[in-house]
């Protein structure tokens, strides 16, 4: 099937997105196999990549191809690949790494639900429960296997973010802290390591802690500084901070969930304390931003959304918070600070 490009750039732009969907699956696929890994030492040959792999060998080798051609990895005229400055952000453990997010965006349980974009649109309800039965969350309780694609992907998107937000509000103010549903604890780390006199508290559910321990992010010279409280946000929020935070929490839920998490943080807070939500910024109207993308996944995969400001405000005021001020981050979150009235 051939297409011939057109001349006018401006269906050449619509073109580019169905590009862009291809190379995202290509990379997933770079991604799952751990191709960047492979290539660590050196120049290997895609024959010897797909015997290691036990895949097809022109199969990877046309995949590779498409990716060297977009500068990721490197070809030359022997079939063989090495890594690139962009391919090393695939691997396994670097500073920066991207693997986990892209082996995350083509799993089973976040890429099919665009195939089913449709259901959502029509229904407004989200297409991961019409395909599995049950909402996002449940699906990942009974895989537990996406569950870990799932923790590694939200580990990989905090230690991108981590840093931006640590230093983006003046969290040491507060004396403590509690991150409610902090995963593994990278972004408490962060905050943590940029304030000094702050005490932590990572707050989320056993399983999530056990996890956290395993992983060790708040171990070292931080263990003396931090604790972990088990933690059902739905239920019951500790007490015992004066700041607490929730980063990527709000926008999971709809309102009406969301207003349960809330409610319970504000009988946790106390008069003095303060919430602080870190969430994707929206910005204005027409205006590019990576939270509008993350809105749509939020519709598709788990029936939450993003929130501008103002929606913010009500739905702060709606639990017993004033929003006092949004602050801007150098990595498209805004750090929302409100007050108990």
């Amino acid at each position: 099937m051939t297409q011939q490009a057109p001349s006018n750039p401006v269906p050449a732009i619509l073109l580019r997105t169905r590009e862009l969907f291809i190379l995202h699956q290509t990379l997933y696929v770079a991604a799952k196999l751990g191709v960047a890994d492979r290539l660590e030492q050196g120049w290997r040959s895609a024959a010897e990549l797909a015997q290691e792999f036990k895949v097809n060998e022109d199969a990877l080798y046309r995949a590779l191809r498409l990716l060297a051609s977009q500068g990721i990895f490197e070809e030359d005229n022997a079939r063989s690949f090495r890594n690139t400055e962009i391919s090393n952000f695939l691997r396994t453990g670097v500073p920066g790494s991207m693997r986990s997010l892209f082996i995350y965006w083509g799993s089973d349980f976040a890429y099919p639900p665009f195939g089913q974009i449709m259901h959502s649109i029509e229904t407004g309800e989200p297409s991961r429960t019409f395909l599995s039965g049950v909402d996002g969350f449940e699906h990942l309780r009974r895989n537990p296997e996406l569950a870990r694609v799932f923790d590694n992907a939200m580990t990989n998107m905090s230690q991108l973010s981590g840093p931006a937000i640590a230093a983006a509000y003046d969290f040491g103010a507060w004396g403590s802290l509690m991150d409610v549903g902090g995963g593994n604890g990278i972004l408490l780390s962060h905050i943590l390591r940029a304030h000094p006199g702050l005490r932590g508290v990572l707050a989320d559910q056993d399983q999530v802690l056990d996890h956290a321990r395993e992983h060790g992010y708040l171990n070292g010279d931080l263990r003396t500084r931090s604790t972990m409280e088990a933690c059902n946000f739905f239920e019951h929020v500790p007490p015992g901070c004066r700041a607490y935070l929730m980063k990527n929490v709000i926008h999971d839920w709809d309102d009406e969930q969301s207003r349960t998490i809330l409610g319970n943080c504000r009988k946790a807070i106390p008069n003095d304390g303060v919430l602080l939500l870190a969430e994707w910024d929206l910005f204005g109207e027409n205006v590019p931003a990576n939270g509008k993308f993350i809105d749509v996944a939020m519709l598709l995969l788990t029936g939450g959304r993003e929130r501008s400001v103002d929606e913010y405000r009500e739905l702060l005021a709606s639990t017993g918070f004033r929003l006092n001020k949004a602050f801007p981050t150098a990595a498209q979150f805004a750090v929302i600070e409100a007050f108990p009235v």
